[in-house]
């Protein structure tokens, strides 16, 4: 009995210390593959460039020294480390770069970084043999819960190389019929380009691109096909759109992208039968290409998977590991409300200014966006939406993109949303140097306004 009791603990505390001396050597030589590589990743991202450039792993390198990336500059600014600003340059606001968000996931770096060793899902498939992870399906369905955008209950999952992708295979998943007529597939203006332009490029027999919607509400019948693009929030402007077309032989897809509480009250889940979201416009992270579709239908949905299976063979894994990390952290209660938190903030105080600059002008106007109720704020909240959709009012001012450009602004022009040329699309959600250089062009272009009219007064009395 005696020796049982003192060798108990002596065995314990042998065990202990093996194993310990067995971790140290595990983590400090069999795992010594991650220390290089965070080394690196730590390396570029202390390259501070000035607070208005990147530094990336991937990215430029000094010519000759491939061992040593360079910053790579915002809009406007120049130099090795981007301190020069370039007073000349134009206010560039015709893309959707969501780097509004960038300030934030340098925050938090630390939990949101993923470090991906080079054996990592190097076969086509997951271990169940789908392209998809499932791990990352149950969480898509815990997010939409947690916001409160969509109803996902009992629906299908796709996931798609951006939300991108997921356009047309949806268009071809609804217009599979034993009807030899083509589907028309429609939108209504403004509408987001991309509607038309990939139905024209793939040209299927079983579909063909017709239009603006008020082309064809009052002229339904029975024998013709209709497949609606509904955007909400809709892209230029924002509005919260809905289905114009109603009938048996309607399909309609809901392009969701910008449902999230950045840039719309989230009044309701929205609850269609195919509905598309994306990575880029939730956590900013555009270049990740990576997209879902929220499916209620099976045939629908299995017309989906064959689509992307035989289009891409599904998305990327290393995109879906870097989804499943950054989701990670959005399904922590107070990480993820300060996400939305942030990029609400960010967009509303870019909104206001640009109101508050534009109110004194007569020449130029802004899309009205009123106040609404937002479920997962429980508030009524400020309009923020992701882009400006700005009119020229003057009768003359017909070209309101040139009228822009000739004071150093870059924005899009009206005719590629299928609207008229006085308006222009003006993004908010690039970085913050992007926003101020935009709204110093916009101030300096009213300010002229206001003198000329002064001037003007001053001539007839």
């Amino acid at each position: 009995m005696v020796k049982k009791t003192f060798a108990g603990p002596m065995y314990l505390a042998g065990f202990i210390i093996f194993f310990v001396i067995i971790l140290y050597t595990y983590t400090g030589e069999w795992l010594s593959w991650s220390r290089k590589a965070a080394e690196e990743a730590e390396a570029v991202a202390a390259i501070r460039c000035s607070g208005h450039g990147r530094a990336y792993l991937d990215g430029l390198v000094l010519s000759g020294n491939e061992d040593h990336p360079v910053c790579e500059c915002n809009s406007c600014y120049g130099g090795l480390d981007c301190s020069q600003f370039l007073s000349d340059c134009a206010a560039d606001a015709n893309s959707g770069d969501p780097y509004f968000l960038e300030p934030f996931w340098m925050s938090h770096a630390e939990s949101s970084a993923i470090l991906v060793a080079g054996w990592h899902r190097m076969g086509y498939r997951y271990s169940d043999g789908s392209y998809i992870s499932e791990l990352l399906v149950k969480h898509i369905h815990k997010l939409h819960d947690m916001v409160g955008n969509a109803v996902t209950d009992g629906s299908y999952i796709v996931f798609g190389a951006g939300s991108a992708q997921l356009l047309n295979a949806a268009v071809y998943a609804l217009s599979l019929s034993p009807s030899s007529a083509p589907a028309k597939v429609v939108t209504t203006t403004p509408y987001y380009a991309m509607y038309k332009m990939q139905t024209q490029l793939f040209n299927s027999l079983d579909y063909r691109f017709e239009g603006d919607t008020s082309l064809w509400k009052n002229n339904l019948d029975n024998s013709t096909r209709f497949i609606e693009f509904v955007t909400s929030p809709n892209n230029p402007d924002g509005m919260l759109n809905k289905a114009v077309l109603d009938g048996p032989n309607v399909k309609a897809i809901y392009d969701h992208a910008y449902y999230w509480p950045h840039f719309t009250a989230i009044p309701a889940p929205a609850d269609e039968d195919l509905m598309l979201f994306t990575i880029s416009k939730l956590t900013g992270h555009a270049g990740t290409r990576f997209g879902w579709a929220v499916i209620k239908d099976e045939a629908v949905y299995q017309r989906m998977i064959a689509y992307t299976t035989l289009n891409t063979m599904g998305v990327s894994r290393d995109a879906q590991l870097r989804v499943l990390k950054l989701l990670n952290f959005v399904l922590e209660e107070e990480e993820g409300r300060e996400l939305f938190q942030f990029g609400y903030k960010t967009m509303t105080d870019r909104w206001i200014k640009l109101k508050e600059i534009l109110s004194l002008s007569k020449r130029f106007s802004l899309q009205q966006i009123a106040p609404q109720y937002c479920s997962f704020f429980q508030k009524i909240r400020e309009p923020s939406p992701a882009y400006a959709w700005l009119k020229c009012e003057r009768e003359e001012d017909k070209d309101c993109y040139r009228i822009l450009r000739a004071a150093n602004i870059i924005g899009r022009e009206g005719s590629m949303f299928s609207a008229e040329d006085r308006y222009v699309r003006l993004s908010l959600i690039k970085s913050q140097d992007d926003f101020e250089i935009l709204a110093d062009r916009l101030m300096k272009l009213v300010a002229e306004e206001q003198g000329h009219e002064l001037l003007q007064t001053s001539s007839s009395s």
